[in-house]
């Protein structure tokens, strides 16, 4: 039980590495929130977590709302009685667009929920961690965030975002007992390709070339023992930095 007694918020919960997360979370002793836009399938989630002996709650998130967030982080608290522990990771991606295609609209949607949404549910967690003296906190970015031939411009610049500001997260608080970290999953077997509509042609044949030399496909539970391990004390020396989980993908290149 290496969450033994914590409480852990997760975000777009109801599926892919979200869901795995809750789950392993939950099965290591955490309380958890799961908080997600499907209701019906954060529901699903947390109830099974429940039969299998777990306790959690499921809460309808938006988390380009903020009053969403402050209902997300509210339920933690008045639920649970505290919070320990804030995984950053819902996520949609954008078409492969490139930057001569990219529209207003699109590039303000991606950012809304990639990056604002991470900075104004970190904004919230934050002054519970500090009363508290400690607290963890968790982004999802991607390899997208570390290079720029695994998405298209939104959506890589969107990532690359939650890099910077998780290291910035890090370290201003690295004095105040709150560490912040993420993960940059390669390519996971999940449902975030849902979002995805009147994909780019010449974005799509631009990707192809990276797209070949992946190793494998990754599954949604393998990046969650990767957020199991930066939730638990044994990653405590682990701070404003980023793990690739990727099967070697990257090394690549």
């Amino acid at each position: 039980m290496r969450l033994e007694g914590k409480v852990a918020v997760v975000t777009g919960a109801a599926s892919g590495m979200g869901k795995a997360i809750a789950e392993l979370y939950a099965a290591e002793g955490a309380k958890v929130v799961v908080a997600d836009m499907n209701l019906d399938g954060a529901e699903a989630v947390a109830q099974g977590i429940s039969s299998n002996g777990g306790t959690a709650k499921a809460v309808k998130v938006n988390v380009t709302s903020q009053e969403d967030i402050d209902n997300m982080i509210d339920t933690a608290v008045n639920e649970f009685g505290t919070l320990d522990i804030l995984v950053n990771n819902a996520g949609i991606m954008d078409n492969f667009e490139p930057a001569g295609e990219i529209t207003d609209e699109k590039w303000d949607l991606i950012f809304d929920v990639n990056t604002k949404g991470v900075m104004r549910a970190t904004r919230k967690a934050i002054p519970i961690f500090l009363e508290k003296g400690k607290g963890v906190i968790i982004n999802t970015a991607s390899t997208g965030g570390l290079n720029g031939a695994h998405a298209g411009a939104a959506y890589g610049a969107s990532k690359h975002a939650v890099v910077g500001f998780t290291k910035n997260t890090g370290y201003m608080y690295a004095k105040s007992g709150i560490r912040c970290n993420a993960i940059a999953p390669g390519g996971v077997a999940t449902n975030i390709g849902s979002s995805m509509t009147n994909v780019s042609q010449f974005g799509a044949g631009r990707l192809q070339a990276p797209q070949g030399v992946m190793p494998r496909v990754g599954q949604p539970e393998e990046i969650a023992q990767v957020a199991l391990f930066l939730a638990s004390d044994e990653s405590s020396f682990v701070n404003g930095t980023v793990i690739v989980a990727d099967a070697g993908w990257t090394s690549a290149f």
